[in-house]
């Protein structure tokens, strides 16, 4: 098959098409036939030779996709054999099922033709790919099939640190930093979904806008002072949950911004700088630094994510409040491009690829 690999590290251009071996399927996986693979700010340091796969994942990048699912592995193929004559009444209609028809809990209930999307490890930039079946996702409702591949990585990653770990909930106050990246967008969709108030940083007037049209307070982080804003939309409260992909000096003026009791979680570190604060602060403050990645997260870990990410989230999904916000499409041949795009900062939302 078709797939980006990395020869060598480096800029965009050391993203190479390349025909690589069918992927193994392993005994509770299922092989997906991609329709397309989200572009992730990880994936530009998987390029440059500083985030590679984690073991045991394919050693290309992307982290999530969509598509349908055309083969099973032998865990799964014998599940559904000693289900068969108690469910094959119920399952007589089910291969290419619909997503209002994909299963509802029992992740080994997959059937091939089932359209879904899921999370990986690393290799999604490809025509195919394996991955264990409680990482897959039956493609929501309200979206498309390709359109849906922005939603895996950015859903779990809000949703297990913003709300399964930071407890946001209805009338508490969430800042986002980088309010239109993927993770932007997702975050301030559902923290408003919930019935939170939102504030978020961007760099731009046209990007402070697209926060505000998702139901956010907007706050241009080159013009204005977040601390500031965020005091004033909770007055002088403080903001419950700080969800930072930045770091850097960020982490002592989101102590300043952060309510008592708070939590910061940080999964990145964009700004590349030490971060350095006044522990007496985050003391005063009862505060709590939460910092993480999913990627590295044991398989365990990261398939109850995705349960509650099914559970909780795909109903925002189908009822229209939330919605895969996408930037651009661009041909899998073309992957260098939207690193290029994604390096530039322009884009809005999620970046996407095609085989």
């Amino acid at each position: 098959m078709r797939a980006i690999t990395i020869p060598q590290p480096g800029g965009p251009e050391a993203l190479v098409l390349a025909d690589i071996a069918e992927p193994v399927v392993g005994p509770n996986d299922v092989l997906i036939e991609i329709a397309a693979a989200g572009v992730n700010r990880a994936d530009i340091g998987q390029r440059q030779g500083s985030y590679p796969s984690p073991p045991g994942s394919p050693a290309g990048p992307g982290m999530e996709v969509s598509g349908t699912i055309v083969g099973l592995g032998s865990a799964l193929v014998a599940a559904a054999a000693a289900a068969a004559p108690a469910d094959a009444a119920d399952n007589s209609g089910r291969a290419g099922s619909s997503p209002a028809d994909a299963p509802a809990s029992d992740n080994s209930g997959w059937a091939i033709g089932d359209r879904v999307c899921a999370l990986l490890g690393g290799g999604g930039y490809a025509e195919r790919v394996a991955v264990d079946a409680g990482l897959v996702l039956p493609q929501p409702a309200m979206t498309t099939l390709v359109d849906a591949a922005g939603l895996p990585e950015v859903a779990a990653t809000v949703w297990s640190n913003v709300f399964e770990n930071g407890g946001l909930r209805e009338g508490q106050t969430l800042l986002v930093h980088g309010g239109t990246s993927g993770i932007g967008t997702m975050a301030i969709q559902l923290g408003i979904a919930v019935g939170a108030r939102v504030v978020a940083t961007a760099g731009s007037a046209e990007k402070v806008a697209f926060c505000e049209s998702l139901g956010a307070i907007g706050v241009n982080y080159r013009e204005d002072d977040f601390v500031a804003a965020a005091k004033a939309a909770t007055d002088g409260r403080g903001v419950d949950v700080i969800l930072d992909l930045v770091g850097g000096d960020y982490l002592a003026r989101n102590i300043d911004a952060l309510a008592t009791a708070g939590t910061i979680a940080v999964i990145a570190n964009q700004s590349g700088s030490a971060s350095t604060f006044q522990l007496g602060a985050l003391m005063g403050k009862r505060g709590r630094i939460w910092a993480t990645t999913l990627r590295a997260r044991p398989l365990a870990e990261k398939v109850a994510i995705i349960a509650g990410v099914r559970e909780h989230v795909w109903p925002l999904i189908a009822a229209g409040s939330v919605r895969p916000i996408i930037d651009r499409v661009f041909p899998l041949a073309d992957a260098a491009d939207a690193h290029r795009r994604m390096e530039g900062g322009d884009h809005i939302g999620k970046l996407l690829l095609t085989p």
